[in-house]
C-alpha cells in the first residue's frame, strides 16, 4: 500500500439496517503529469465487515448505491483502488461496488491460487481493473502479475535494475506500473523516465525550495496577505487594496460570499461591500482561507484539498477540547502552506503573527495543541488504533470524531469546486 493520504471519516451510509461504513482513509495516485488519477481507500476493519450480511439482491442494491455515493465524494469522481483479501475476491464482495470507479487491488498478502486467479478473471469479464500490491523482483505471484493490468512496485524493496527489469517484463504486455513510496520530487521525475506511469507517495506534499528572490511575485502575495491578516489590528483600507490587486482572490472571495453558505440577501460585487458585511473574525478567517488556497493554485489540487480538510476539521473540533487562544483552523490551514508557497516552514512562519503553541507544533516542537495536530493526520493517514488513542486522550467519542472529518471532507470539497 501508499504512505500519504487524505484521509476521510464516513458516517452511516444507506439509513437502517446497511453496514457502518465510519472509518476510511483515501491516499492519492498521481499520474506522470502529477494530476490525481485514483485514490487506494483504507477501511478501518477491512471490506468484509462493510459487506458483511445478507447478499441477496435486495441487501446488494441497497450497499451499492449507497457505497456509490460514499464513492463520489471519498474519489471525487476519480478511481478507487480497493484493497482486496482473498475472501473478498473469492466470495465475490468487491462485485457490490462498481466496476466502473473501482479498481481491485491485491494485497500482497494473497497468494496466486486457482481460486484467486478464477476469481480475478472473472471480475475483469465483469469490467474491473486489477492491480497487484507491493510487487517485487522474483515475486511468487507471477501467474497473477500476468493477468494484472497495474502492477504496484514497491520502491525501498527493488533496485533500479529490478525496477527496470519489472517495467521491460510487464510494461511489454501493455500493463501499466505505479511506483511506490515516492518520497521526493527527485525521486517521482527518476521513476518517470523508468517508464512508470502511476506515483503513490510523500513526494507532493514536499516543499521544492526556491530561494526569497526567486518566488514568483503571486506567492510573495499570498504571504503578504497571510501577513495582514495576522496582525493584533486588522487595517482593512490595506487588506482591501492587496485583496484587489489579486485578480483571483477577488473572485474567491465574492464568490465564497455569494454562495448558499452565507444567503445574504443581495449579491455582493465590491470587496469593500464584503468586508464590512464580515465581522474581524470572518474577514480573518476567509482571507486566510483564500490566500491559501490561492497560494496552493499551480499545485497538485490533492494538496489544497487536504489543508482545507485539515483546517474544517480542527475547527470542527474546538468547542470539544483545550486549545487555549489558539485557532485550530488556521493550524490546520496553515500546516501544509511550505509545501505551497516551496518555502521552509520556518521562513514562512518568520512573517506571520501567530500564537506560540501553534507556531510550536507546526515546526514540530512540544506544544499542547500535538495531541489534536497528530489526530488530524492519523484520521488522514489510516492509522486507526493511533486516532482511537488520540481521541481517548482528549476526551473526544472516535464516532463522532470521524462524523467531523467526514463532514470537513465534504465542506472542503464543496470549497474547492471550480478552484
Amino acid at each position: 500500500m501508499g504512505n500519504v493520504s487524505s484521509g476521510l471519516g464516513v458516517a452511516k451510509a444507506g439509513g437502517r439496517g446497511a453496514p457502518q461504513l465510519r472509518y476510511v482513509a483515501r491516499q492519492p495516485i498521481f499520474d506522470r503529469d502529477e494530476k490525481v488519477f485514483g485514490y487506494e481507500l483504507l477501511f478501518r476493519n477491512g471490506i468484509e465487515n462493510c459487506f458483511s450480511g445478507d447478499k441477496d439482491e435486495a441487501s446488494r442494491s441497497t450497499l451499492d448505491s449507497s457505497l456509490l455515493l460514499g464513492l463520489d465524494v471519498l474519489c471525487d469522481g476519480r478511481h478507487a483502488f480497493v484493497n482486496c483479501t482473498r475472501d473478498t475476491l473469492t466470495k465475490g464482495l468487491v462485485t457490490l461496488l462498481p466496476p466502473s470507479l473501482t479498481i481491485v487491488e491485491i494485497l500482497e498478502s494473497v497468494p496466486a491460487d486457482p481460486d484467486v486467479l478464477e476469481a480475478c478473471q472473472k471480475l475483469k469479464q465483469q469490467g474491473y481493473t486489477i492491480a497487484v500490491d507491493d510487487y517485487v523482483a522474483g515475486d511468487p505471484r507471477e501467474s497473477l502479475a500476468k493477468i494484472a493490468d497495474i502492477i504496484k512496485v514497491e520502491m525501498q524493496l527493488t533496485t533500479e535494475e529490478q525496477q527496470a527489469e519489472l517495467i521491460q517484463q510487464f510494461a511489454s504486455r501493455h500493463c501499466r506500473m505505479l511506483a511506490e513510496k515516492i518520497e521526493t520530487h527527485a525521486e517521482f521525475l527518476r521513476a518517470r523516465d523508468q517508464g512508470f506511469v502511476y506515483f503513490q507517495g510523500y513526494f507532493f506534499r514536499r516543499p521544492e525550495m526556491l530561494s526569497t528572490r526567486d518566488m514568483p511575485a503571486h506567492r510573495l502575495h499570498y504571504l503578504r496577505m497571510l501577513q495582514e491578516v495576522s496582525r493584533p489590528d486588522l487595517d482593512i483600507p490595506e487588506l482591501e487594496k492587496l485583496i484587489k490587486a489579486e485578480a483571483s482572490v477577488c473572485y474567491r472571495l465574492l464568490r465564497y460570499l455569494n454562495s448558499a453558505m452565507f444567503s445574504f440577501s443581495r449579491e455582493i460585487h465590491s470587496v469593500k461591500h464584503a468586508l464590512s458585511l464580515l465581522g474581524e473574525h470572518d474577514v480573518r478567517r476567509w482571507v486566510r482561507l483564500v490566500a491559501a488556497v490561492g497560494a496552493g493554485q499551480d499545485k497538485t489540487s490533492d494538496l489544497v484539498l487536504s489543508a482545507l480538510v485539515r483546517g474544517r476539521f480542527g475547527e470542527l473540533l474546538a468547542p470539544s477540547v483545550e486549545h487555549g487562544e489558539s485557532d485550530l483552523f488556521l493550524l490546520g490551514l496553515l500546516s501544509l502552506i511550505d509545501a505551497m508557497l516551496e518555502m521552509p516552514m520556518e521562513s514562512v512562519l518568520e512573517r506571520i503573527s501567530l500564537d506560540h503553541e501553534t507556531k510550536a507544533v507546526l515546526l514540530g516542537k512540544p506544544s499542547a495543541l500535538r495531541p489534536v495536530y497528530q489526530l488530524m493526520l492519523a484520521h488522514e493517514s489510516g492509522e486507526w488504533e493511533a486516532a482511537a488513542e488520540l481521541s481517548t486522550g482528549l476526551h473526544l467519542d472516535g464516532d463522532q470524531v470521524a462524523g467531523h472529518y467526514w463532514q470537513a471532507e465534504q465542506w472542503a470539497r464543496e470549497i474547492s469546486v471550480g478552484e
